[in-house]
């Protein structure tokens, strides 16, 4: 698998990929790369505006629609409109911002990256063919999942404790939802993946001194959108293992090509996934139809 790059795609013609969060970095990358492949892509998104002039350099091959991850009304809206799909690309976040409330009132992170896609993933599955692929992240090691408080409605915040518990649901997720899918002897996928270290916008939207940080680490360590968007497209187009997690070949997983990785302890806990999953289909009022 090292070396494995975008002219390493497998033919995608005939085939449509829904891309959250496609208006900038990883996701519009993923998507010109699907889209140079032959495949339609869906750029779903809240920018509309970022969205179209994406979806004006990748051409007749692209489609943009709003979504807002934030907003579980506008999830379902979206999820309405899609009749089918092969690939569902879980790629929108948010990194360390500061406290606020999705529109149900959930932690912002915890709303957008887990709870936004959770929904949106249940209400596709069915339209689905082939695989869901979610980005998570190396910070995935340092977040520590709270059933009694997800929200942070308890505790004092933290914006990376937050953003690490976001994505380490992601995981989480990915695990039960492939889980559930061999149960119930279907065919579809799970897979997830992480950058390493890319430069994107999401590194510039904390509000702190960390932008500056990143602006430099951006600078200096970071890898392009176009290089840290790899795993996530093996995950999605290669020959790509149930559950499997990619990122980065290199030292500490930052930079590299894609190559299957590690997860801590944490985010292969079978009991933790189920009650994750459970809770969440619980504050979405989505719950997932297999078979």
């Amino acid at each position: 698998m090292s070396g494995w790059d975008n002219s390493d795609i497998p033919d995608q013609s005939g085939r449509r990929v829904i891309v959250t969060g496609a208006n900038s970095g990883l996701g519009a990358a993923a998507a010109r790369a699907l889209a140079a492949a032959g495949a339609e892509v869906i750029l779903a998104c809240r920018n509309l505006e970022k969205a179209q002039v994406v979806a004006a350099e990748i051409g007749e091959r692209a489609q943009v629609r709003k979504l807002d991850l934030s907003d579980l009304a506008s999830v379902r809206e979206f999820a309405e409109s899609v009749d089918r799909a092969d690939v569902l690309m879980n790629n929108a976040g948010v990194m360390a911002v500061p406290l606020g409330r999705t529109a149900e009132g959930f932690e912002m992170q915890f709303g957008t990256n887990h709870l936004g896609h959770f929904a949106l993933t249940g209400l596709l599955l069915d339209k689905i063919t082939d695989r869901v692929v979610t980005v998570s992240s190396w910070g995935h090691r340092f977040g520590r999942i709270n059933l009694g408080d997800p929200n942070w409605e308890q505790r004092r915040y933290d914006r990376w404790l937050a953003y690490g518990q976001s994505k380490l649901s992601n995981l989480l997720f990915t695990g039960e939802l492939q889980r559930r899918l061999t149960a119930a002897g279907s065919a579809k996928l799970a897979t997830a993946a992480h950058p390493g270290y890319a430069a994107t916008e999401l590194t510039k939207h904390t509000e702190s001194f960390f932008d500056t940080l990143m602006i430099l680490g951006d600078r200096i360590i970071a890898q392009s959108a176009e290089k840290g968007a790899l795993p996530q497209l093996f995950a999605a187009t290669a020959d790509a293992e149930p559950g499997g997690y990619y990122g980065p070949e290199g030292i500490g997983g930052l930079r590299g090509y894609p190559i299957r990785c590690g997860q801590n302890k944490a985010s292969r806990d079978e009991r933790v996934a189920r009650e994750l999953w459970e809770l969440s289909e619980k504050l979405t009022g989505v719950t997932y139809r297999f078979g």
